[in-house]
C-alpha cells in the first residue's frame, strides 16, 4: 500500500516548481486517501466529566463508595505490605491461623456499634439514596429471617440497610413517598430490640482484615450451620439472606425485576425449623445502579457465567456503572434511589422437620405479600420499570 502512493505521487512532485506548492499537493492527496474519524464517532461513546465544582458533601458520598468498592484489594495490599516486614511474619503467620480457626463467621460475627454507626456509612447511604420504610412494628420477642429482593449486582442497599446502622431521621410518611433525599437507615431505630445480621459468602471470612471489617458489622457467613447459630440464640436475633443468589444477579437490569425464587425453600425451611417469622424486603431501585452487557440463556456469555458459578460458588457479571471523575464510564454504580420497603411478617410454627408441602404453603404466602408489596408502591418507587414484577425460576 506504501509503494502505491509512493508510485502516484512521485510524477506530481518531480514537475513541481516549488516547494511549497509540492508540500501542499502531498497534503491534499493524502487527505484525500485518509480520512479520519472522531474517536467518539468510532467508538459511539461520549464521557460525560463531571464539574470541577462539586459540593463537598456530594464528594464524600462519591469517596465514601468507591472506598467500600475497593477495600477487597486495599486490604489485600495491606496485608501484603505488612508481609513484606519480617519481624511482623510470627503475628501473621498467627493471624493466618485465626482466620482458619475463628468461629465467629458462623457464630453471629462480632457487631460492634460504633463501627456500625460510623459517619462513613451516611455518606455510603446518601450517594444513591438509601432508605428504609418500614411498614408496621416487629416486636422483638421472636427471631426473624429477612428475604431480601432483587440481589442486584452486588445488593448495596442490603448492605446499607443491615450490615450498617447509620442514624435516620424521622419524617412523614408522605416525605418517604415523594423525596429524593436520604432520609438514612437506621435498622435499629425503626426495630428497637432486633439485631440484624447481613448474611455472605462464607469466602469472604478467608480474606485478611476485610473479614474483620465484615464481622465487626454484624455480617455473618451464609452456611446453614450459621443461620441455625444466630436464630438459636431466641429472641431479637435477625439474620437477613438475599435469596436470588448469584443466579438472579445474571438478570440484574434497570427497569426490571426478574426473581429467582420458585426453586428458593431452604431459607423458609430454615425459617421453619427455628421459629423465626418470614419477612419480605422489596428494594425497589436496587437494579437501576448498573447496566449490564447482554447475557440471555443460551449465548457464549451466559454459559461461562454458569459455569464460572458451578466452580467458585459465584458469578462475575459484566457491568458498567460511571466513574470517580464522569457520569457514564467506569465500575462505580449510578446515583439512583434505592427504597428498601420491609413487608408485613409471615408467622410460622416450628417444626423441626417441616414436609414440602408446609414449605411449599408458607412459600405461597411469602410471594403473594412480595407482589403486594410490589403493587403498592411500584407507581411511586419504579416509575420508570420496563416490566413487571416476575417470578423466572
Amino acid at each position: 500500500m506504501t509503494g502505491d502512493i509512493g508510485s502516484k505521487l512521485s510524477p506530481r512532485l518531480a514537475c513541481s516548481s516549488s516547494p511549497n506548492t509540492s508540500f501542499y499537493s502531498l497534503k491534499d492527496r493524502l487527505s484525500k486517501l485518509t480520512t479520519l474519524k472522531p474517536l467518539s464517532s468510532v467508538t459511539n461513546i461520549t464521557i460525560e466529566f463531571a464539574p470541577a465544582q462539586i459540593p463537598r458533601k456530594r464528594r464524600l458520598q462519591t469517596g465514601a463508595v468507591a472506598l467500600w468498592a475497593l477495600m477487597m484489594p486495599i486490604t489485600f495490599a495491606v496485608f501484603f505490605i505488612l508481609c513484606s516486614v519480617p519481624p511482623l511474619w510470627p503475628f501473621i503467620l498467627l493471624y493466618i491461623l485465626w482466620i482458619h480457626i475463628d468461629p465467629a463467621p458462623e457464630r453471629g460475627g462480632r457487631p460492634t456499634r460504633w463501627v456500625r454507626e460510623l459517619s462513613f456509612w451516611k455518606h455510603f447511604a446518601a450517594y444513591y439514596p438509601i432508605s428504609l420504610r418500614k411498614e408496621t412494628d416487629l416486636p422483638a420477642d421472636r427471631p426473624y429471617l429477612f428475604g431480601y429482593h432483587p440481589h442486584g449486582i452486588i445488593g448495596m442497599g442490603a448492605m446499607a440497610n443491615f450490615g450498617t446502622d447509620s442514624k435516620a431521621h424521622f419524617v412523614s410518611r408522605e416525605f418517604l413517598l415523594t423525596s429524593t433525599r436520604v432520609v438514612g437507615t437506621g435498622f435499629s431505630q425503626q426495630f428497637p430490640g432486633i439485631k440484624p445480621h447481613l448474611l455472605t459468602l462464607s469466602s469472604n471470612f478467608r480474606i485478611p482484615i476485610y473479614r474483620d471489617i465484615l464481622l465487626a458489622l454484624g455480617i455473618c457467613s451464609v452456611s446453614k450451620r450459621s443461620c441455625a447459630s444466630i436464630l438459636k440464640a431466641g429472641a431479637g436475633q435477625a439474620i437477613t439472606i438475599v435469596v436470588g443468589g448469584a443466579a438472579e444477579s445474571l438478570r440484574a437490569r434497570p427497569g426490571t425485576n426478574d426473581l429467582t425464587l420458585k426453586r428458593r425453600l431452604g431459607f423458609i425451611k430454615v425459617a421453619i425449623q427455628y421459629g423465626a417469622d418470614l419477612v419480605p424486603v422489596f428494594s425497589f431501585g436496587e437494579n437501576d445502579i448498573y447496566h449490564q452487557m447482554p447475557n440471555e440463556k443460551g449465548t457464549t456469555l451466559y454459559e461461562a457465567q454458569k459455569k464460572f458459578q458451578n466452580v467458585f460458588g459465584f458469578t462475575l457479571p459484566l457491568f458498567h456503572g460511571r466513574g470517580l471523575l464522569n457520569y457514564n464510564f467506569g465500575l462505580m454504580p449510578y446515583r439512583r434511589k434505592i427504597v428498601s420497603v420491609i413487608g408485613r411478617p409471615i408467622h410460622v410454627v416450628k417444626n423441626d422437620k417441616p414436609t414440602k408441602e408446609e414449605l411449599e404453603a408458607v412459600q405461597r404466602l411469602y410471594i403473594d405479600e412480595l407482589f403486594r408489596i410490589w403493587e403498592e408502591y411500584k407507581d411511586t418507587f419504579a416509575r420508570e420499570r420496563t416490566q413487571e414484577l416476575s417470578i423466572i425460576d
